[in-house]
């Protein structure tokens, strides 16, 4: 990236470190201690449950970092992660990517006052992140994006989950009422034949389809025409593609630099946590 040098590659993986390192021009480290006090900020892309132990160090130590998603393993870890940030005057920016998808971004000025949201995650049964169950490994992206979008408190959660392949939810769906009236319908699985990463909205007079894969908008509205019916009138929207992950970062370095909040803040990620968590726990209460 313009403006940006890659100082090195961390993995205790150490022949993993040294393969990206190469291919990247920059040298492996295999621990972070060793680039602490070497680096203006860093991107933390480790399992869940070591995010705070990492990421505390360098907070801490005034470096601004970008931790993948979700913010922590608990909202106690989030919180001391946003105050270490807070207390040392530096960016906390949590990898929810799906926030920086151009389709979103495209919608997000069309959507005025949503209704109802259905949101289907589905994928294949994965290799990696099954320290985590499948809310807060797919779930809550599609958490962040609707609390981001429906400025309006949550007011209940009704949630079922099964864990099938692992000793962990594998498929699950919860339902968000808002205060303002809006429900939100999600279902996440990790163990789908298809790969479908699709959200819906419907709001008076206008329905919104993004498909995130495909970075596709559907824009359909009602129009009061001449006669006794009304007509409905959309169809695509032009979108812009590029990949979310260079956004994600583009914002990241433009917030370190500029010295302003990222699009998604500590506080969002604990706030996308906090509802995964509750789910969670409703879900394991009915297994």
């Amino acid at each position: 990236m313009p403006g940006v040098a890659l100082v090195a590659v961390v993995d205790t993986n150490r022949p993993r470190a040294e393969e990206i390192a190469a291919s990247n021009g920059t040298q492996p480290a295999f621990d972070y201690h060793d680039v602490l006090g070497r680096v203006d900020a860093v991107t933390i892309a480790v399992p869940t449950e070591i995010h705070g132990d990492i990421a505390l160090p360098f907070l801490r130590a005034g470096v601004p970092v970008l931790v993948e998603k979700p913010i922590a393993r608990s909202l106690a870890e989030a919180d001391e992660m946003i105050a270490a940030a807070a207390d040392a005057g530096v960016v906390l920016a949590v990898g929810h990517t799906e926030r920086f998808n151009p389709a979103l971004a495209a919608a997000r000025p069309l959507l005025t006052d949503p209704r109802f949201i259905e949101v289907h995650r589905l994928g294949a049964f994965p290799e990696r992140s099954l320290d985590i169950d499948v809310v807060f490994d797919l779930m809550i992206h599609d958490l962040d994006v609707v609390l981001s979008l429906v400025k309006s408190e949550v007011e209940s959660i009704e949630a079922v989950g099964v864990p099938v392949l692992t000793g962990r939810v594998d498929i699950a769906n919860a339902r968000l009422r808002f205060t303002n009236g809006c429900i939100a319908n999600l279902t996440a699985s990790r163990i789908s034949r298809d790969r479908v990463r699709k959200i819906r909205f419907f709001q008076p007079a206008a329905y919104l389809s993004i498909d995130y894969a495909a970075q596709k908008l559907e824009l359909w509205r009602l129009v009061k025409g001449q006669g006794a019916l009304p007509a409905i009138h959309g169809g695509d929207v032009d979108v812009v593609n590029e990949e979310p992950l260079t956004r994600e970062l583009a914002d990241f370095v433009d917030a370190v630099v500029s010295r302003r909040a990222p699009t998604v803040t500590g506080e969002a990620g604990r706030r996308a946590l906090a509802v995964a968590q509750t789910i969670t726990d409703k879900i394991e209460a009915t297994l």
